[in-house]
């Protein structure tokens, strides 16, 4: 069976504006976007898929780590409830080996510790389960393909908050 690989992103710093998904990054929060794409790169993660909020601010993260792959908008990234977050990442195709998702907090970190198959990366699930902070990221190594993907199905290989 096909390896495959679950990134997840948490947006970097945004800013504030009268309407909460015109946010934009901060420009802290573009030095983390960059960080995040040379850390992708330096860590052979490159993604075939890529979802993302709606939202400003995750968009420009994407746009900001210049990783190259055109995302796809998906409004339940946006909807931040982890059953949703879920639901997007399981219609991903079956060719796709690297899926990359940049979204928000809780849904992010709330779908990472119920993903989480308690076989990995000590450190790394440490670090995740002590918060999943602005421009985080959590890679998962998966045994199957994403449309199976449940609870405690997943091994937490990675977690990184680039350019802190």
């Amino acid at each position: 069976m096909q390896q495959r690989r679950l990134v997840f992103v948490r947006h970097a710093q945004a800013a504030a504006a009268p309407v909460d998904v015109d946010r934009p990054l901060t420009p802290h929060g573009r030095e983390r976007a960059a960080a995040l794409g040379s850390w992708l790169a330096a860590s052979g993660l490159v993604p075939d898929r890529v979802l993302v909020s709606p939202a400003t601010r995750a968009r420009e993260t994407w746009e900001g780590a210049g990783a190259g792959q055109r995302p796809v908008v998906d409004e339940r990234v946006y909807d931040n409830t982890a059953e949703a977050l879920l639901e997007a990442v399981r219609e991903t195709p079956a060719d796709v080996a690297v899926l990359a998702v940049v979204g928000h907090n809780p849904s992010i970190g709330e779908l990472t510790a119920a993903l989480d198959d308690g076989a990995g990366d000590p450190a790394a699930r440490r670090d995740a389960a002590a918060g999943f902070p602005t421009g985080g990221v959590v890679v998962f190594d998966l045994d199957r393909p994403f449309a199976e993907l449940a609870p405690g199905t997943a091994r937490l290989v990675a977690f990184a908050v680039p350019g802190s």
